[in-house]
């Protein structure tokens, strides 16, 4: 018995689309509007590139449902790579994930989380640290007492944080006195090479990450096959719509040509004119409910992935790592080890800041994991090939969505390519340190 079949169908369409939404929307919504139009070079082409942004990663979302409705298994991306193209392949991208990739964006958003809780309270940045890791802890406990109470939180947080963004969007809207449109900063953009519309639509997409961590909870979703589609559907559609509009909000409050120079500011500055002082505390206070909810979303989504591969015997100590709690129901082993892997690169961002940075090491692993997310576009026509006849859900306009899908990772990993070769380099090296260890599991697992 596969120890996947012991885990508790708790996750219905709700919750589904609230981590659709809670694991994409971060800090990005409130501080990337000034950097994409610094990119964009007018607040056109900065709309324009929200919404070529959010279409890219919508065609993403639906592709990979199809693929998810046709493997409705716990792991997502590991899983689909794993059932089309075979072991090695699906441990790579497993072993990815696990070890630097998942960690890497916990300990990220640990940190930032507990910085931000100490700069709202005044507190040292020391004390900050460790408000991070007792969010941490607190959400991982909450996970492993139950996925029913993880959920819940999802609910609550994703609520919450959307709260701010809509204040902003309504009222900006109807009180907002500056051009929206046509507003030309390119004349005050000092480094004229940063004008780079792909490079716009590319800072969107890193606001859009995440769109993808549902699928580890598949084989957690009542009717997976329904469900699944139509959360990434409504989720990444109220994403989008929430980015592009709080974009068009923001410039009606504030003229482009002063949005340009506020960097991560942007929309806690057009809550100041909109609500007075109050306003920043308010957009504060909606970035650290919009990291914790975005935390307790990585939480309960990236344990599922070294889970499904301890539970293939692809992972060492996999008896211990794919523990389930006969009492919860929850992958307690696979919840501790991403935990103290997450745990352990907070320590070594602290420690050895010049060595060892958590918000590097994330991004770099985005050029690797697009590679995969391609091998899985790509997998959608081989399983429409191997598996021909009904299906419990199909991609809209194919093969039309799924081109695009494949064409927006191209663009991610071409631009990366061009604008950090290096970085780009050391993720391979990552996937090649895997090779190794999968032939000793192979031989001695």
């Amino acid at each position: 018995m596969h120890q996947e079949d012991s885990l508790k169908k708790s996750i219905g369409l709700m919750t589904a689309i609230t981590i659709v939404i809670g694991t994409i929307i971060g800090s990005g919504v409130f501080v990337k509007p000034s950097v994409v139009l610094g990119h964009a070079g007018s607040s056109n082409m900065a709309i324009a590139a929200w919404v070529v942004g959010g279409v890219l990663t919508l065609a993403a979302g639906l592709t990979i449902a199809e693929v998810g409705a046709q493997i409705p298994k716990t792991g997502g991306l590991y899983a689909y790579i794993r059932d089309i193209y075979g072991r090695f392949w699906g441990f790579l991208t497993g072993w990815v994930q696990t070890v630097i990739y998942g960690p890497a964006i916990i300990a990220s958003l640990t940190l930032f989380f507990g910085i931000l809780v100490a700069n709202f309270f005044g507190f040292s940045e020391s004390l900050g640290i460790w408000i991070g890791i007792a969010a941490l802890t607190f959400l991982v406990i909450l996970n492993i007492l139950g996925t029913g109470l993880g959920g819940a939180m999802q609910n609550f947080t994703t609520v919450a944080k959307l709260i701010p963004v809509f204040a902003i969007i309504i009222f900006g809207l109807l009180w907002g006195k500056a051009d929206i449109f046509n507003q030309d900063v390119t004349s005050l953009i000092k480094d004229g090479d940063e004008i780079n519309f792909g490079r716009a639509v590319l800072a969107t997409l890193f606001a859009y990450d995440g769109w993808i961590m549902l699928t580890n909870l598949t084989g957690e979703m009542k009717n997976a096959k329904r469900n699944l589609p139509l959360a990434m559907l409504i989720g990444l559609s109220v994403v989008t719509l929430a980015y592009v509009f709080i974009n068009i909000a923001v410039f009606h409050v504030i003229p482009a040509s002063e949005l340009i120079g506020m960097g991560n500011t942007s929309s806690a500055q057009a809550a100041t004119v909109l609500f007075g002082s109050i306003g920043a505390k308010f957009v504060n206070i909606g970035v650290i409910i919009s990291i914790f909810g975005c935390l307790n979303g990585k939480i309960m989504t990236f344990p599922r992935v070294p889970f499904a591969m301890a539970d293939d015997h692809l992972l060492p100590f996999s008896k211990v790592i794919g523990y389930v709690s006969p009492k919860t129901n929850t992958p307690v082993g696979a919840l501790s080890i991403v935990y103290l892997l997450g745990l352990l690169l907070v320590l070594l961002t602290m420690a050895f800041p010049k060595v060892v940075n958590a918000d590097y090491l994330s991004e770099i692993c985005i050029f690797v994991i697009y590679v995969f997310y391609i091998m899985a576009f790509v997998g959608l026509f081989l399983l429409r090939k191997r598996f021909k006849g009904q299906r419990a859900y199909s991609v809209p306009l194919y093969p039309v969505v799924p081109i695009v899908a494949i064409l927006g990772g191209l663009f991610i990993i071409i631009s990366t390519l061009q604008s950090d070769f290096l970085g780009a380099l050391y993720s391979l090296i990552i996937v090649a340190v895997g090779i190794p260890f999968y032939l000793f599991l192979k031989k001695h697992v």
